[in-house]
């Protein structure tokens, strides 16, 4: 027979651990919008003392991670790089493989889908090597 208190132990575990799994990741969320909202606010304030073309740049990508287009996968550069979805991607893996590697950024622009504005957005995230 199980006893009332054995019952109500098993719950009151399960309700931390699942208390605890929530606090994660609310913590997770909140930190990843803190620091986005500094790096934003840091660039946005260099960019309003010397507007250059670079500091738009940087605004733009703040929030993406840099990506090697001669190796990830499709779904890492369409994650990656601004105004690039799976298909343009996926396009950007089937050009590499028929063509090999990518020698510069512009050569990028040989795929469809890809210009020079996408290029610009993208110009501090895309890497070669």
């Amino acid at each position: 027979m199980i006893e009332y208190s054995e019952v109500t132990d098993e719950c009151y575990g399960h309700s931390l651990t699942l208390l605890r799994t929530i606090l994660m990741k609310t913590l997770s969320k909140f930190l990843a919008l803190a620091i986005s909202s500094m790096l934003l606010l840091t660039a946005a304030s260099t960019a309003i003392a010397d507007p250059s073309e670079e500091m738009r740049s940087l605004v733009v990508t703040a929030d993406y991670h840099p990506v090697n287009v001669n190796e990830a996968s499709a779904s890492e550069i369409a994650g990656a790089m601004r105004g690039v979805g799976l298909k343009t991607a996926a396009a950007i893996v089937a050009y590499r493989k028929a063509n090999g590697p990518f020698k510069t950024t512009q050569s990028l622009t040989a795929v469809k889908g890809i210009g020079a504005k996408t290029l610009l957005k993208n110009e501090r995230v895309i890497l070669l090597e």
